[in-house]
């Protein structure tokens, strides 16, 4: 589904990404490990033409997104999930997902509101609360959904555990692997919690100051214990 080979990433001056190769197959869930500022959302900006300088190849379902805008590759079937979810905090739940439908550019199919809100029967009773008035956990569920209102080729979630609790943090793994599985979608998700990246996704690549150090499926990354120590422990 998604493809990147040697890319290298900078803003400026500044080298941020240096020669990542990496793979997304379509249906499957990758994680993208790291501390902070190990290059994660970087490497999710790189893919949606955001903000770094990139040089590399970057392939959606063996089309090059070179030379390709943010908003083509948006409509094209990328759709990231910020760290910071930027939800409109001045308007309703049920508004700030049908303004996602914009991402979509006449793509069909897409999701609506009452679909997203059976794949996550929370929404159901916050639809006309307004984006101020949710909780940190709510609103981080209002990101995911919105991120699916244009039935996206890949997901990609950008820290999507960063300052939840871990109990609601664990509750919004379980409800991302559920809409996965029926959705049968594809995720590439960037997280420094092992734990909630294992609930997630089935392969691992472990990202450190912008290099690929490890990739393997989960059995691989348990048999080298020192991997949490040297780039993951804080």
């Amino acid at each position: 589904m998604l493809e990147v080979r040697d890319l290298h990433a900078c803003y400026g001056d500044s080298k941020a990404l240096f020669g990542l190769s990496l793979r997304v197959p379509t249906g499957g869930g990758v994680a993208l490990l790291g501390r902070n500022g190990a290059g994660k959302s970087t490497f999710l900006k790189a893919l949606l033409n955001a903000g770094p300088q990139t040089t590399g190849s970057m392939l959606l379902q063996g089309h090059s997104l070179a030379g390709i805008s943010t908003e083509a590759r948006a409509r094209m079937g990328l759709m990231l999930v910020p760290e910071d979810r930027r939800i409109f905090t001045n308007l309703t739940v049920r508004q700030n997902l049908e303004l996602a439908l914009h991402a979509a550019g006449g793509r069909i199919p897409h999701m609506t509101v009452e679909m997203v809100c059976d794949l996550f029967p929370l929404l159901k009773d916050l639809q006309e609360r307004l984006g101020y008035q949710l909780s940190g956990g709510q609103q981080q569920l209002v990101a995911v959904a919105r991120g699916l209102m244009a039935s996206p080729k890949v997901l990609l979630l950008d820290e999507p555990a960063e300052g939840l609790a871990p109990k609601v943090a664990h509750d919004l793994a379980l409800q991302v692997r559920r809409a996965r599985e029926r959705l049968q979608l594809t995720l590439l998700l960037a997280e420094q919690s092992i734990a909630y990246a294992r609930q997630c996704a089935e392969y691992v690549y472990l990202l450190d100051s912008g290099n690929l150090v490890f990739e393997g499926d989960w059995a691989q990354f348990d048999a080298q214990p020192a991997l949490k120590a040297l780039y993951l422990a804080v």
